[in-house]
């Protein structure tokens, strides 16, 4: 039995008792609902004013918001799907599947590019008007599809080409595991993430650290971008596990079996709940800009009768 295999009856045979499974769905439901209720208020705020969207910091901001939307949708709907339903149809799995891996690989591309704009804003400001534009704006949100199109794509056109027609009329439990079960998937996940990671992590720092060396000299504009970009790194942090995630969840997997539904749940809160309840406090809270016309909206929801 591969690994794959193996985790998913660990999954089945090791299943949580009625009242434990009521609480986990409630908790995640609870917290989809509250932060993407959160996030389409932030939504409606952006559309509402020509501020944010002649402004590619917030086009950013708002692309990550919706993309944090969708995967959060769509995760909650497996999660709850693999405690209800328990098994679902290969082709619908697919489909659930495929669009969470683009969303969830869109995330530390959307927040490398935020912390390139605060760091040509910052140590660059003659030429950030020049060189980010609402277009280029819309022309890297654009690759970022097309970059997490090329990493996931590949795992279908394998799938297609190794696994029989009945595969996908056949029903698994909804995992990237089962529903692109070719090993050489799983090592084309690796060095695709190893990639990643690096790259992403190397823009980060990069950044970080140039606008640290601006700060000690500058303005209180370049002291709260630095401060920005720590929690674009902590938010990236938490991205960033799903890289290692599967050997981690493998490794933990061998030691505990009886635990492995609750490192699962864990693994869920902090890797894709997490930090997509950052991205309202970074934009929607910290700045300044956004927050008073967020306040005013909210208040005249408030006032309405």
């Amino acid at each position: 039995m591969n690994m794959s295999a193996a985790n998913v009856t660990v999954v089945l045979q090791y299943r949580d008792s009625f009242t434990k499974a009521v609480t986990k769905n409630v908790i995640v439901v609870v917290l989809g609902i509250s932060i993407n209720y959160i996030n389409a208020n932030l939504i409606h705020t952006f559309r509402k004013h020509q501020i944010f969207y002649m402004n590619p910091r917030y086009v950013l901001f708002i692309h990550l918001v919706v993309n944090d939307m969708i995967q959060m949708t769509l995760t909650v709907i497996l999660f709850v799907i693999s405690y209800t339903l328990y098994k679902l149809n290969v082709s619908v799995c697919c489909i659930f599947i495929l669009i969470a891996l683009f969303t969830t690989e869109n995330t530390p591309l959307n927040l490398a590019c935020m912390a390139v704009e605060c760091y040509i804003a910052i140590c660059l400001p003659l030429h950030h008007v020049q060189i980010c534009t609402v277009k280029r704006t819309l022309m890297l949100i654009g690759l970022m599809w097309m970059t997490s199109m090329f990493s996931v794509l590949p795992d279908l056109f394998i799938t297609l080409a190794t696994e029989p027609l009945d595969f996908f009329r056949s029903r698994v439990f909804c995992l990237r595991q089962t529903a692109f079960p070719h090993p050489l998937i799983v090592q084309k996940r690796d060095i695709t993430y190893a990639v990643f990671l690096v790259i992403v992590w190397l823009t980060i720092f990069y950044t970080y650290f140039k606008i640290l060396l601006t700060a000690k000299t500058a303005s209180k504009d370049a002291k709260k971008a630095r401060n920005t970009i720590m929690l674009h790194g902590f938010q990236l942090l938490l991205c960033m596990t799903t890289y290692v995630a599967p050997q981690l969840l493998n490794v933990l997997q061998q030691w505990f079996p009886k635990n492995h539904a609750d490192f699962l749940f864990a693994y869920y809160i902090i890797v894709q709940v997490l930090p997509r309840s950052i991205s309202p406090i970074i934009y929607g809270i910290r700045d300044n800009t956004f927050r008073k016309y967020l306040k005013k909206y909210l208040l005249c929801q408030v006032s309405k009768p």
